[in-house]
């Protein structure tokens, strides 16, 4: 329960400093010898609570954000979490463990695109009706995986023309939060979470989640981020080979 706490910390503070934390908690869980949907499930409701927290600490700079239309972002961040977790549910588990390294393999590329070539999603832009379809889309993904979710919210408020990097990292964190929450409700209700190990983890996701977002701002996102893709090129691998 140890080695779960501390990567349940580990993926909080990730989360609210740079994204990423289903990185650690989902291989954790597998390695723990959880089963690939339960896993999922597990990593997605150990993670929502340390997202709360960050959310709350990042509460003034979410609030700054006037070019959102926040209610609408939340009620689709609701609703293809939702979906998303769904989909999930009805997925065999030894489907879904053929999926585990193409999702690895996406998440990861994603944060990586978004981390060295930035400039490759910056010629693109999205009015406001595109952003809502864009973010439904994420949602249903986070929902159903959530690797890389960061990064993938970075760039479509990157392309609805947001700059101010503290309002996005908060809007964020609260957007992950919601898709997540209905995630959590469907996957509790279905019986789909390993509850020790997801209590373990998500208290220390709490701990992580608030401390990561005091010191976001003082942090240097770019060597996180860069060990995010670090720890995802290493589980793609790993999975590609063994399995899982």
């Amino acid at each position: 329960m140890g080695l779960l706490m501390m990567a349940g910390f580990a993926s909080g503070a990730l989360n609210a400093v740079a994204g990423g934390g289903a990185f650690i908690t989902f291989p954790a869980l597998l390695f723990a010898g959880v089963p690939p949907v339960s896993a999922n499930a597990s990593s997605t409701v150990a993670l929502f609570p340390g997202q709360a927290a960050s959310s709350w600490a990042y509460r003034r700079d979410i609030g700054a954000a006037s070019e959102v239309n926040l209610p609408q972002f939340a009620a689709l961040s609701l609703i293809g979490g939702l979906v998303g977790a769904l989909l999930l549910l009805v997925t065999p588990n030894a489907l879904f463990a053929d999926f585990v390294p193409w999702l690895l393999l996406f998440a990861t590329s994603v944060f990586a695109i978004g981390h060295y070539a930035p400039g490759m999603v910056a010629r693109l832009r999205l009015g406001g009706r595109g952003v809502l379809v864009v973010q439904f889309l994420i949602s249903i993904y986070g929902g159903y995986f959530g690797g890389g979710i960061g990064f993938l919210m970075l760039a479509a408020l990157t392309l609805f023309g947001l700059r101010d990097i503290h309002a996005m990292n908060g809007l964020r964190i609260l957007l992950a939060m919601l898709m997540n929450g209905a995630a959590v409700a469907a996957f509790a209700i279905s019986g789909a979470v390993s509850w020790p190990e997801t209590l373990a983890m998500a208290v220390a996701a709490v701990a992580g989640g608030y401390a990561g977002a005091l010191g976001a701002k003082r942090i240097d996102p770019k060597r996180l981020k860069t060990g995010v893709v670090a720890i995802g090129v290493a589980l793609t691998v790993y999975f590609f080979t063994k399995g899982a």
